[in-house]
This record gives structure tokens, C-alpha cells and sequence, in this order.
């Protein structure tokens, strides 16, 4: 009959194992592997000549997102520097819409829902805002407003950050819609919608859009 092994050799046969695995999970789990070798902004470096870890971009380096390179949709503006009269897209009715609700969040508390210039805060004591029905603003060309929104005027903040560039164009075309109700005349109706009016039908939607081109001419 075989004798049984010493437990204590057992014991020791154990532990000499169990520290065997310990120190091979220990290699292959190294703390860079939870924490990367990188370089925070601005760290120092020994890898370049002016110890900096931040690189300057290349020439030309445009961010994702960021070329813009269609200017007239992008500053309001034609090859001429001056402001474009036309709108840099067709505006539809479902831009008419959105170019409503968003004259509603970020304009109408100082201009008012209608842009008579008595928002909200101008009847708590703001100073009195702009009326968009003066003749000034009524010719002054879509660009101007689009310059206006991005950039900001008197004591108006610019809307770059909270408002999309295209939303800016909808917007627009619904100050445009704004001003047409308190100025259009039957000559600027179509005769088909104006025979519906008279005979007190409902015009068609694709009938009561504004019209707005692409590229147009620039304003004067």
C-alpha cells in the first residue's frame, strides 16, 4: 500500500502554485493597460524640440463638419460682400413651420409672436425692441437678418450658438411671412388663390408658400 503524501508537502505544493499564477496575472495585467500612455493638453514632452506634447494642425486642417464652403448659405452674403436677397434653399411649408416654432423660442420674448417689438420682457421693463414691420427691415434684404441672428446688433446678443444655420434661414422666411401679413396686397396674391379667397375656399397649401430661389441677387 502506498504511503500518503505529507500534507504539508501537499500544502506547500499549493501555495507555491497559487503564487506561480498570482505573479503571471501580474504581468499580464499591467496598470498602463487601464491607464494609456498619452498626453493630457498642454503636457511638457521630450519627444519634440520645443518640449511641447500639443502639436500645431496642418496647413488647411478644417474640422469635420466645419468647411463651409457654400458662403452664401454660411454668412448671407454674395461674392460681393454684400447681403443676398434670396434664400439659399426652397422654403416649404414644413420650413415655414420649423422657422415658426423657433421665432417663438428665441425671438418672440423680446419682438412678440406677431413682431410688433412688445415681447414679454419688453412689457417687464427690457428695452424696447425692434419692430419688424418698419420699412427698413421690410426691404432690407435676407441676409442682413441672417447677419443679425449670427452676429448679434445693439443690445440683441448673436443666436449662433442656440440657433442652426439653417434654422436661421427658416426663420427668416417666417419674419418675411410676418411682414407680408401686414403689408401684402391683392396684387401680391396669385389669381388662382385670390379666386378661392374671394369665393372664401380654403387656398392650397402648395398655393400660400412665400416664394424664396436659391443663389439670387445680392442686395443693394
Amino acid at each position: 500500500m502506498d504511503r500518503p503524501e505529507p500534507t504539508g508537502r501537499r500544502r506547500a505544493f499549493h501555495w507555491t502554485a497559487a503564487l506561480a499564477l498570482t505573479a503571471m496575472a501580474a504581468v499580464g495585467c499591467r496598470q498602463d493597460m487601464h491607464d494609456a500612455p498619452r498626453y493630457d493638453p498642454l503636457e511638457s514632452s521630450d519627444l519634440f524640440r520645443n518640449g511641447s506634447a500639443a502639436r500645431p494642425l496642418m496647413e488647411g486642417t478644417v474640422a469635420r463638419g466645419e468647411l463651409r464652403a457654400d458662403t452664401y448659405l454660411y454668412t448671407g452674403k454674395g461674392p460681393d460682400g454684400l447681403p443676398v436677397v434670396a434664400f439659399p434653399f426652397e422654403i416649404s411649408h414644413a420650413d415655414l413651420d420649423r422657422g415658426q416654432e423657433r421665432f417663438n423660442v428665441y425671438c418672440a420674448a423680446c419682438h412678440g409672436r406677431t413682431g410688433i417689438g412688445n415681447g414679454m420682457v419688453v412689457q417687464r421693463g427690457f428695452r424696447q425692441a425692434q419692430s419688424l414691420h418698419i420699412d427698413r427691415l421690410r426691404l432690407a434684404p435676407a441676409g442682413y437678418f441672417y447677419d443679425v441672428i449670427t452676429n448679434g446688433f445693439g443690445v440683441m446678443p448673436d443666436y449662433r450658438a442656440q440657433i442652426t444655420v439653417e434654422d436661421r434661414w427658416r426663420i427668416i422666411a417666417y419674419v418675411r411671412a410676418l411682414q407680408l401679413s401686414t403689408s401684402a396686397t391683392s396684387d401680391d396674391v396669385s389669381a388662382d388663390i385670390l379666386e378661392r379667397l374671394r369665393r372664401g375656399e380654403e387656398p392650397s397649401a402648395a398655393g400660400t408658400a412665400p416664394a424664396a430661389g436659391g443663389h439670387g441677387e445680392t442686395g443693394k
